[in-house]
């Protein structure tokens, strides 16, 4: 497995910080996630989730409550109204469709959403940027869009979260596990 470059972690560091900073990731918020499909057409990995409340709930069955990790993650999907994932992987450098990202981020517009976090690596040729949906001290939704020349990434979490339980999801229901910040 590919470790993940250090300006990752620091992103992820950030995030953590942001997390913290929130009590709690409310209703609404939902976003539109455009299909994608030229990039799942030209992927080599590709996995796309879409679940609502009705499938979260559903999910949430399968998760035993007799394990930690899982008690975790069913009490933090509780509240939740969906999970959306996209995320791209390519044998060659492929880049982003701009027509897609650009329907993507014209939804992330103050004053609803806030871009929390912004990464550039020249080096690297990848970005990293975090939205967080306000209403006035409350979070209502959490968007994390990650790009480099090999992998694009989408993830949309909406609905009533304790942020502080957020990485008790890493490794669920399709939400991938975040390397330990150094």
């Amino acid at each position: 497995m590919r470790r993940a470059p250090s300006y990752l972690g620091r992103s992820i560091a950030c995030a953590a910080y942001v997390v913290v900073c929130f009590p709690a990731l409310a209703l609404g918020a939902e976003l539109r996630l455009p299909d994608f499909d030229s990039l799942r057409d030209k992927a080599s990995d590709s996995v796309v989730i879409s679940l609502d409340e009705s499938l979260l709930g559903m999910a949430g069955q399968f998760l035993d409550p007799s394990v930690a990790g899982d008690a975790k993650a069913k009490s933090v999907i509780q509240g939740l109204k969906s999970i959306q994932v996209r995320s791209f992987t390519f044998e060659k450098t492929y880049p982003v469709p701009s027509a897609e990202i650009a329907a993507l981020r014209a939804q992330l517009t103050p004053p609803r959403w806030q871009q929390a976090i912004k990464t550039h690596s020249e080096s690297d040729h990848s970005d990293v940027d975090l939205y967080i949906a306000v209403d006035g001290q409350q979070a209502q939704g959490l968007v994390l869009i990650v790009t480099e020349p090999r992998e694009f990434t989408v993830v949309s979490i909406t609905g009533a979260i304790d942020l502080a339980k957020f990485h008790s999801l890493e490794g669920h229901l399709g939400v991938p596990k975040l390397p330990a910040g150094k």
